[in-house]
């Protein structure tokens, strides 16, 4: 099989700011994550694979009908006709009161993302039934994409220190040892994406598969969602690095599968994805002069497209009473939805 686990699962948690992950980040995310996968490695020596996995199911069925109702909500939004009855509910759970009062859980949601949570729901069930491969991607795929959305770079250089720690990291757990491909097989859980080589044969009741970790998406994909951003500052409206990063990044892919079909062992997919990912966009700045730009480049200091913002000012004038409740009333405009729940792994 094709294998890398997913070492760092963002939770679902689509709050105002996505987490940026910054340089010390990024240089931790590859021993953290060989601590995780070594410990995983061990709780399946020690102990009974039935009641792991079963454990496993139920929080992954959990978070990932979270995780599709979120990603599916956007497209759902089409189908709804214009006279839909839509009510607005709230979920809140604080602790404390009066002056003390701290929101734990502040949910705000409709009737379309009840109906999205209960197509979500089926999807669900169906994994928890039949663990079928088709369950297994939609939900691999829910987790990828809240995990590119959820996480993001704040620069090249950070990028590139995280893609080549990983890239270290997943050589070794491959080819040094076989404790990924162990956890990648014992591991009864949507964190990776499956493709059955017999599909052919058998249809959708195929069994033999080729594995690919949710972190061989979601880690050059939060590299080329950086890209992506950085082609909009350069205000030239063209997409170039992203698309040059895209065809590299399927480049990279499919050298991975030719290689594993040559060599018949798992082959750790960022060895061939980073020096794509890295290469192909280097180049393109090198060959258009632009490599100082890319480094200088920096994701944060920007307002990204969806974060919540004051745009209108109170004007200064009267008593500081006045001014208060002028602010007061600018800042209570209705509330982003917020929905917190358990991080993966």
């Amino acid at each position: 099989g094709l294998i890398h686990s997913c070492p760092l699962l963002p939770s679902q948690n689509s709050s105002e700011m996505p987490e940026t992950i910054t340089s010390r980040d990024a240089a931790r995310f590859p021993i953290v994550a060989s601590c995780t996968l070594l410990g995983l490695y061990l709780f399946f020596k020690i102990f009974s694979q039935e009641y792991i996995n079963l454990l496993l199911s139920m929080y992954f069925f959990v978070l990932g009908i979270l995780a599709l109702s979120h990603t599916i909500s956007p497209m759902m939004n089409r189908f709804f006709p214009a006279n839909f009855p839509n009510k607005q509910y709230q979920l809140l759970f604080t602790q404390g009161s009066g002056e003390s009062k701290e929101e734990i859980v502040n949910y705000e949601f409709d009737t379309k993302d009840l109906v999205c949570l209960a197509l979500s729901s089926v999807v669900g069930v169906w994994y928890l039934l039949r663990k079928h491969w088709i369950a297994n991607n939609l939900f691999g795929l829910a987790f990828s994409l809240n995990g590119v959305e959820l996480l993001h770079l704040n620069n090249v250089s950070t990028g590139c220190i995280l893609l080549g720690g990983l890239f270290i990291y997943d050589v070794f757990w491959v080819f040094g040892t076989n404790v990924m491909v162990t956890v990648a097989k014992s591991f009864e859980a949507p964190i990776k994406l499956v493709f059955p080589q017999d599909l052919l044969e058998k249809g959708l009741e195929a069994d033999n598969f080729a594995m690919l970790g949710l972190g061989d998406i979601v880690i050059p994909g939060i590299f080329i969602a950086l890209l992506l951003r950085f082609d909009i500052s350069l205000k030239k409206n063209t997409h170039t690095y992203f698309y040059t990063s895209f065809v590299a990044y399927i480049f990279g892919l499919g050298l991975t599968i030719f290689i594993m079909h040559i060599f018949k062992h798992a082959q750790p997919a960022l060895l061939y994805l980073v020096p794509a990912c890295i290469g192909f966009p280097l180049l393109v700045a090198l060959a258009k002069g632009e490599v100082t730009e890319m480094f200088s480049y920096e994701s944060s200091a920007e307002i990204l497209p969806h974060t919540p913002r004051l745009t209108h000012f109170p004007t200064v004038s009267g008593s500081p009473a006045s001014l208060a409740d002028s602010m007061q009333q600018k800042l209570s405009c209705p509330r982003r939805r917020r929905q917190q729940s358990p991080s993966a792994m």
